[in-house]
């Protein structure tokens, strides 16, 4: 078993299927993200998901109309950051369906985050450069990557570790 920053690939694995859990937890129909923050000691120090703002109503309405959507929306990442109650240097972001914006980047790297554990399902051509320049304010900062193409597929009883990439310079794109 190949050790990530101290996290091995099972760990990773279970983080990013809890991230998977937390994503279901959008009302967002067209992409739901979720987002767990890792402490160095492999607990929980955060989650989050897409949505609108606590007290903004989130009718179904809004969702389906992208011009009034993405200026309201609250991006996963940036939920589990403002949700964290605790110093974040060090931990690990694991992210799914899609790489951070570059917005979310900033607050990553401004947060200490030291790792960010990607489970790319989805590969929006419209969002490419926007990933891009996110990909490039992690590599910059030393904010090591790890990118996972397509979800691992698992029997049910299955207990082996996954195989995850190691950490890449090369980042998200």
């Amino acid at each position: 078993m190949s050790k990530n920053n101290g996290v091995s690939d099972k760990w990773d694995r279970r983080f990013l299927d809890l991230a998977n859990h937390v994503a279901n937890w959008s009302k967002d129909p067209s992409t739901k993200v979720g987002a767990v923050i890792v402490r160095p000691d492999r607990t929980v120090a955060a989650i989050g998901y897409n949505g609108f703002p606590r007290g903004v109503l989130d009718h179904p309405e809004r969702y389906a109309d992208r011009d009034q959507k993405y200026p309201m929306v609250v991006h996963a990442e940036t939920n589990a950051i403002i949700n964290s109650r605790e110093s974040l240097e060090g931990c690990t972001l694991y992210i799914t369906p899609i790489p951070p914006c570059s917005t979310c980047t900033g607050l990553i790297i401004q947060r200490g985050i030291t790792r960010v554990v990607i489970e790319q399902k989805k590969d929006p051509e419209k969002w490419k450069k926007e990933f891009e320049i996110a990909n490039t304010m992690l590599q910059e900062a030393g904010v090591a990557v790890v990118v996972i193409k397509e979800p691992q597929q698992r029997k049910a009883n299955d207990n082996t570790d996954a195989a995850v990439p190691e950490p890449s310079s090369k980042g998200v794109a």
